[in-house]
């Protein structure tokens, strides 16, 4: 650690050096406010690099106009309104998206020697996502204008889509008039929500669908599902969707998903979540055999084989067809009876087995906890929409392997 010091000191005593090579100023410079800025002479600044702090000069223009003052060396080496070097900001960055801000700090003192406040992290880790959710934000204006890039890739065997939401928690001002979901108790959390695609080229030994090693890239966000479809639209075509041989979107039974569905992914086989389908059958057995496990087994063995054998006709008259004189129950039945109906055409589960089709959404379950929930939901964490939505951004930048692409391209960009 001493040896690292040490050479830190020497790395920053260079780099001060580099620095402090005069450039020669003009005598003006272009405002931005259409006019000229004339030479003030120069004036020193500090810095905070990967090798430590540094102190260096440069020349400063003051414009007579409109009376704003500026250092082009600043821009030219990207520490325009900050005193962190784009080295330590990306660093930043990387940290604040994978653990707590505080954490991040920590970390960066311990494994970079690099000392900057938790604070210093949360803001440059929330402006980077905020500049990449802009450029997603660009991105979707154009696919929403039909002006798509072309892709160059091979097209898929199968590709997928999944989508999901979970529970953010934030301030309560961002809750304001949202009803929770206990009758009478306002809300706590937001929804995020999460799209994972991924692609598929064959099945194993055994006739199981297999996922393609490294080929899932995420989109979240929180944001109406209206805004959330045009985003997962967007990485969908990115990703290939309007090329692949066989398209798959998977969920569970949330209207949302298979709205958005219809609208942007039409023509692709809809599969709902078998396990989450089991799901609701298991809650219907308990409500109807309280207490008694025996019975609850049972009852499931004959109804949940329906459903995996895709006879969902048999599944609804039979849930339709048992009397109970507890209202709340009846109605129970009732609504999922709708649910099975529903989506009956969703849960061909026989026929996606033999196509060699995923019929389980694990990969949007675990990436809500991956992608969201590990960094999002950690003990008394409590987030700004704008602060969540920037590190979900920088986070799914990350993950999708684009964040080196976009930390080389944002100076071409601006």
């Amino acid at each position: 650690m001493a040896v690292r010091a040490a050479m830190h000191r020497a790395g920053a005593a260079l780099v001060e050096g580099l620095l402090a090579m005069r450039e020669s100023p003009s005598p003006s410079f272009p405002c931005a406010c259409g006019k000229r800025a004339r030479f003030h002479g120069r004036r020193p600044r500090k810095l905070h690099t990967a090798l430590g702090e540094v102190s260096f000069e440069r020349a400063y223009y003051h414009c007579p106009d409109c009376g704003h003052g500026q250092s082009p060396r600043d821009a030219e080496l990207d520490v325009a309104g900050t005193d962190f070097s784009p080295g330590v900001r990306r660093m930043m960055a990387a940290v604040g998206s994978e653990t707590s801000f505080e954490r991040g700090s920590e970390q960066l003192e311990l494994l970079a020697g690099v000392a900057v406040a938790a604070k210093a992290v949360e803001r440059h880790a929330e402006a980077i996502g905020a500049a990449i959710a802009e450029r997603e934000r660009e991105e979707i204006r154009r696919a929403k204008q039909l002006e798509l890039p072309e892709i160059l890739s091979p097209a898929a065997e199968i590709l997928y889509i999944e989508m999901d939401g979970t529970g953010v928690p934030v301030a309560r001002r961002e809750t304001a008039g949202r009803k929770g979901k206990t009758e009478g108790e306002a809300a706590r959390t937001r929804e995020a929500k999460l799209g994972c695609v991924f692609t598929q080229s064959g099945v194993d030994r055994k006739g199981r669908p297999r996922r393609d090693e490294g080929s899932t890239s995420y989109a979240a966000a929180i944001e109406s599902a209206e805004d959330f479809g045009a985003r997962l639209y967007t990485e969908a075509w990115r990703r290939g969707w309007d090329r692949a041989k066989r398209k798959v979107v998977l969920g569970d039974g949330a209207v949302w998903i298979w709205n958005l569905a219809r609208e942007h992914f039409p023509g692709a086989i809809q599969i709902v979540d078998l396990f989450h389908a089991r799901q609701h059958l298991w809650d219907l057995a308990r409500s109807l055999h309280p207490n008694e496990e025996a019975q609850q087994k049972r009852w499931m063995a004959i109804h949940q084989q329906l459903l995996d054998d895709g006879k969902l006709k048999k599944l609804t008259v039979s849930l339709r067809s048992i009397q109970t004189s507890n209202q709340e129950l009846a109605e129970k039945l009732r609504t999922e009876a709708d649910y099975f109906h529903r989506n009956a055409l969703r849960m061909r589960y026989p026929k996606f087995r033999g196509l060699g089709l995923f019929v389980g959404s694990g990969v949007v379950e675990a990436g809500c906890k991956t992608v969201i929930g590990c960094r999002l939901k950690q003990s008394g964490m409590f987030w700004s929409t704008k602060g969540a939505n920037s590190i979900l951004a920088l986070r799914c930048c990350r993950l999708n392997r684009r964040f080196e692409d976009f930390w080389a391209s944002r100076g071409k960009a601006a």
